[in-house]
């Protein structure tokens, strides 16, 4: 292979399930608690120097002088801990430039217990069997992990295709490897796919303006009309959720007020907490598998601009102007969460780009209430949620209320109503200032 390799560099993340014992999670739990602790120790520090003082080095000195006098920070390696620095640092980077609050303490049990290696050499990667590979963390040796993608190790890793580092982490069903993978891939050619339009709602997930569209097959509602906020859980994991929920309720009443929570209902929480990942995974599962085939079918893919957070927003209203239809909103808001639609489109982005393909956005406003066969708007053609009859006498088209919007979504496109993305902007402006765009190597 050249020193010199042409194409576009992709930066990306391979999240793996790890096999620990007993005692290597007792390890595991103790370094991220020392990571956890270190940065709150780093933030104190940080808080109570004089802003003349408040220096990187001076924060590395405090760090390193703390790991050698306190017993219990020595467990965290020292990589790891100056990952810790670093992280806080661009925590504050963030509040700087606007993007995130200002960092703050991480409580015990509120916080994701995390360990980072910031070197990709130090993992020594080695595949061992058809589903399992092994991987060498600092301080635990070597452990296994579960193989479910080919990576850039061994004669296949090279300096345009390797693994620069790597995150444990630890959720709800235990402790996890996310790999940073670089590689250089070559340009792909255009997709030679149709156009489509995609309206994401809550009775269909994903409704295609050819009609073929993507559904989990969950229903959102309940037989009595309210919202399943459990949909991708199975009749037996609701039954056992329902009685947590209402063993921990029972657990916290004899809690009194100021109390620490006990450690039984800890362990309910974290049975709780077990089964909603579960729920997570499943959903995340099958928007990777719909938007993975959407990518992969079409060219040309044509979305929505959504503004969630406004959509979310409840109808609880004030003091002196209450809301009406509480309880209906919080349950379509509880929907709209379930599906993450954000997620969906951020997934739908990176795909097509990587295929050769094209997302675009267009405006919302409308787009449900226009008919697609004859584009007018007439009050009244949205029966319900789910089905769209226009009362337009020359045109009456009945039909799926979803399939109506995405049809008009694509209609926009066409007619060159497309929102121009933030990046698309920013390659304007300095077209504009005549400087170049810099190309990947």
């Amino acid at each position: 292979m050249s020193d010199e390799l042409v194409g576009v560099k992709r930066q990306f993340g391979h999240r793996a399930r790890l096999a620990l014992t007993p005692g290597q999670v007792a390890l595991m739990d103790g370094q991220a608690h020392a990571a956890r602790t270190m940065w709150n120790c780093l933030h104190d520090f940080w808080t109570m120097l004089p802003k003349a003082k408040r220096t990187l080095v001076a924060a590395d000195t405090a760090i390193r002088e703390a790991r050698q006098e306190i017993d219990w920070m020595g467990v965290l390696p020292a990589q790891a801990a100056q990952a810790v620095l670093k992280d806080y640092f661009a925590a504050w980077k963030n509040c700087w430039q606007g993007r995130a609050q200002a960092p703050t303490f991480k409580a015990r049990h509120r916080t994701v217990m995390s360990v980072d290696i910031p070197q990709g050499r130090d993992l020594q990667i080695q595949r061992v069997h058809r589903r399992w590979g092994m991987v060498n963390i600092p301080k635990l040796g070597r452990v296994k992990f579960r193989w479910t993608k080919d990576l850039p190790v061994g004669k296949r890793a090279d300096k345009h295709h390797r693994i620069t580092g790597a995150r444990l982490i630890k959720d709800a069903l235990g402790w996890h490897i996310a790999f940073r993978i670089q590689t250089i891939e070559p340009a792909p050619d255009p997709h030679p796919g149709a156009e489509v339009g995609i309206d994401a709602g809550v009775n269909l997930p994903l409704a295609l303006s050819d009609g073929n569209h993507q559904d989990h097959g969950r229903p959102p509602r309940l037989a009595d009309g309210s919202a399943d906020r459990d949909k991708w859980l199975n009749p037996d994991e609701k039954v056992r959720l329902l009685a947590l929920e209402r063993k921990a309720a029972r657990q916290k009443q004899h809690r009194k007020r100021g109390e620490k929570t006990s450690q039984r209902l800890h362990r309910t929480y974290d049975q709780i907490r077990q089964l909603r990942a579960t729920a997570t995974r499943r959903a995340v599962d099958w928007q990777h598998k719909a938007t993975t085939a959407l990518a992969s079918a079409y060219g040309t893919l044509v979305v929505e601009h959504l503004n969630i957070p406004n959509m979310t927003r409840s109808a609880r209203g004030t003091v002196t102007e209450p809301g009406t239809g509480v309880a209906q909103k919080s349950g379509l808001n509880r929907s709209i969460a379930q599906e993450a639609w954000g997620r969906t489109v951020r997934q739908l982005e990176y795909k097509t780009t990587r295929l050769g393909g094209r997302l675009y956005k267009v405006p919302a406003p409308g787009t449900s209430l226009r008919c697609h066969r004859c584009g007018t708007t007439t009050p009244g053609s949205r029966e319900s949620q789910a089905v769209f009859a226009c009362n337009n006498p020359e045109c009456g088209w009945t039909g799926n209320a979803d399939l109506n919007a995405a049809r008009n979504i694509l209609h926009r496109y066409r007619m060159g109503h497309v929102l121009v993305p933030a990046a698309g902007r920013a390659v304007a402006r300095r077209a504009s200032r005549g400087v170049k765009p810099a190309t990947a190597r």
